[in-house]
């Protein structure tokens, strides 16, 4: 016989033997993970979603903007060049959530001579609400704010 006898083990209970630890097993750590990860990628993707419907809302209204300051110049004279532009500002706004809108069209440049540069500004503004948004019920409204400019025909007669 060569070499020694095997000390007997004791077994404590459930394979354990004593003095050992039982190797962890990673039971439930998925479920833990997803428990923990989940509220983080809602409100990741709440925070996506309020991000897009505000940079929406800033590009439509800069669009509206520009195309009611052109829509303003095509007119004779200040009173319809007003008329117009407000006309082409609500239909540009027409599918934008806005809460309150404020549409601004100056048109001082009729008054100025044919034969000498004018231009047409069109300010629009609009009230973004963010409280509809996943129903997180986020405060308040956004004010989005934008200005086109458009030129009249410089030789063009005016009224």
């Amino acid at each position: 016989m060569t070499g020694c006898p095997k000390p007997r083990q004791r077994i404590v209970g459930r394979g354990q033997i004593a003095g050992r630890r039982r190797p962890r097993t990673d039971r439930g750590a998925a479920a833990t993970e997803l428990a923990l990860l989940a509220p983080v990628v809602m409100l990741v993707i709440a925070l996506l979603v309020g991000g897009a419907r505000i940079w929406l809302a800033r590009a439509a209204v800069t669009d509206a903007a520009q195309s009611a300051s052109r829509a303003a110049t095509l007119e004779r004279n200040g009173a319809a060049a007003r008329q117009s532009g407000e006309a082409a500002a609500r239909a540009g706004l027409e599918n934008v959530p806005c809460d309150a809108t404020t549409v601004a069209i100056d048109t001082s440049g009729f008054s100025v001579p044919v034969g000498q540069p004018a231009r047409v500004t069109a300010t629009i503004g609009c009230a973004v609400p963010l409280s509809d948004l996943f129903g997180l019920g986020l405060p308040g409204t956004l004010t989005v704010q934008a200005g086109g400019m458009s030129a009249l025909d410089t030789y063009r007669r005016r009224e």
